[in-house]
């Protein structure tokens, strides 16, 4: 080899030594991240802004299940507040949690960095307008929920070990067999398994790794921070805890999120309500503002319909509704009635969306949002982190505890419902898992070395593809369910299924 072939190499290995492992892996992973995610949001225009296909799939989703189900979201919300609260709960019926821990483990799944990010992002993107279209999805979504986990627990399945298993792959492989179409039902389940199985490394695992980090880079110095540049080691240090839980298996998980999930949600809530209330005076107008600004025929991409989008998507990649993910949480539930986590899984996406993202839109409208403040420049946690320091001193070092929580307890919920998928793959035997769980830890240190648009041109094509065989099956399962609902509805009225706290009552009065 020539003298100017072997400098040629010297220089290529020079170079490569000067990137830093994060630079390196970023270069190789973006053009295919950016890719994909454009086949999964292919665009249509309408009225000057880009309508992703797969975001109008599930807006006629929940529209359809509101409407076909007669406002099931309105009429079966303090049915559930019972159910949750042990109102009919027999400690003899299977399954491995209870009806509140399947909804904390749901809801850790999706009350993550989609409600402090991911709001940040639809604000500064469509305006404050952008927060009504963000309730509507969650108000609507509310009925998705209940048709996917009512049919997660309907078709589950229950083992040897007497764990269980369930969600879009089981009713729907199981469901359509039922009608008579066993090969598209197989079909269906293959893909929802094998699109769960890597769309969980994802928005679920390296996104919420990834923004951790960077609020953690941010606080303590920006660039001159002792973790810039250093995001394997955050990364280990995170996989290591999220490794001591997931050893324990679903009964694990739903012990660390019944305590974990009240506690951030509760204490991120009275923060926000802190600032709220010092600005109270401020509240009357935002939401008059942003009542009034979601209806705007301005512009392109913040007029009606860009809002209207940005709000959407954000919140489907908050509360999931739609996308099935959750009935595979509410499916080990200890129940012999489907109907009751379906009622149940209705509280997911108020308490996600209608609740929290509001508080968080509220917020950052109420402290730093102007129409000439260039926020797109910001990655949606550091907005979000600016909304909260510019209310009070220590808030963005609050955030950083509170991202790290949010970001845990979903990763945790995602590695459940992705190990499903995986188990329904290459079958519920021992030690198939350990694979698995290996790569699902390697991609949580990965989240911390990429670049956020990579992560999320990656996380959100994935996530969204899940909703494709899903919606159809919902819809077409949707008169079974309905007919269930009927049977239930009336064995409640009669007594036959029993209300056990009102029947203690009854006793210890008598």
């Amino acid at each position: 080899m020539s003298e100017n072939g072997y400098l040629a190499i010297q220089n290529r290995m020079t170079t490569l030594l000067a990137i830093s492992p994060d630079d390196l892996l970023n270069s190789y992973l973006k053009p295919w991240a950016l890719m994909f995610n454009e086949i999964v949001f292919f665009k249509v225009s309408i009225f000057g802004a880009e309508l992703p296909l797969i975001v109008a799939w599930l807006f006629f989703g929940a529209l359809f299940f509101t409407i076909y189900f007669k406002g099931i979201n309105i009429r079966g919300f303090f049915h559930a507040l019972a159910l949750v609260r042990g109102d009919y709960s027999n400690p003899k019926e299977k399954g491995e949690v209870t009806h509140f821990q399947a909804l904390a483990t749901a809801i850790s799944g999706t009350v993550g960095l989609g409600n402090l990010g991911g709001v940040a992002v639809a604000v500064s993107v469509g305006g404050p307008g952008a927060t009504f279209w963000m309730i509507l999805a969650g108000f609507l979504g509310m009925s998705s929920k209940f048709v996917e986990c009512t049919l997660g627990v309907k078709y589950r399945k229950f083992f040897l070990d007497k764990s269980t298993a369930g969600g879009p792959m089981y009713y729907l492989s199981q469901g359509f067999e039922k009608k008579g179409w066993p090969k598209l039902g197989k079909g269906l389940g293959f893909f929802y398994a094998l699109a769960i199985c890597v769309a969980c490394f994802g928005l679920g695992n390296m996104f919420q790794s990834n923004q951790a980090y960077s609020l953690l880079v941010q606080v303590t110095g920006a660039e001159a921070s002792f973790f810039n540049d250093r995001g394997w080691l955050v990364g280990i240090l995170l996989a290591t805890l999220v490794g001591a839980v997931i050893i324990g298996g679903i009964k694990r998980i739903a012990t660390v999120a019944e305590f974990v999930v009240p506690f951030m949600a509760g204490t991120y809530i009275l923060l926000a309500i802190y600032i709220l209330g010092v600005n109270y005076d401020k509240i009357g107008e935002t939401f008059l503002e942003i009542f009034t600004r979601a209806w705007e025929p301005l512009g392109i991409v913040g007029g009606f319909f860009g809002t209207m989008i940005a709000g959407f998507q954000r919140a489907t990649l908050s509360n999931e509704a739609g996308i099935g993910s959750a009935s595979i949480a509410h499916s080990a539930v200890k129940t012999d009635e489907p109907l009751t986590e379906g009622f149940v899984s209705l509280l997911e996406p108020f308490i996600d969306t209608v609740v929290i993202c509001t508080i968080t839109a509220l917020v950052i409208n109420i402290t730093i949002y102007s129409p000439e403040t260039p926020m797109k420049e910001f990655t949606g946690i550091e907005l979000t982190s600016m909304a909260f320091g510019s209310a009070l001193t220590y808030g963005p070092y609050f955030l950083t505890v509170a991202v790290f929580l949010f970001a845990f307890s979903t990763i945790i919920a995602w590695f459940y419902y992705g190990l499903q998928g995986w188990m329904y793959l290459v079958g519920h035997r021992e030690n198939t898992d350990i694979f698995f769980k290996i790569t699902f830890l390697v991609f949580v240190v990965v989240g911390c070395m990429v670049e956020l648009p990579v992560v999320l041109a990656f996380g959100d094509a994935l996530f969204f593809v899940l909703a494709i065989p899903n919606i159809f099956g919902l819809i077409l399962m949707a008169p079974e369910v309905s007919q269930d609902l009927k049977s239930y509805q009336a064995r409640v009225k009669s007594g036959e299924i029993i209300n056990y706290r009102k029947l203690s009552k009854q006793n210890f009065d008598a």
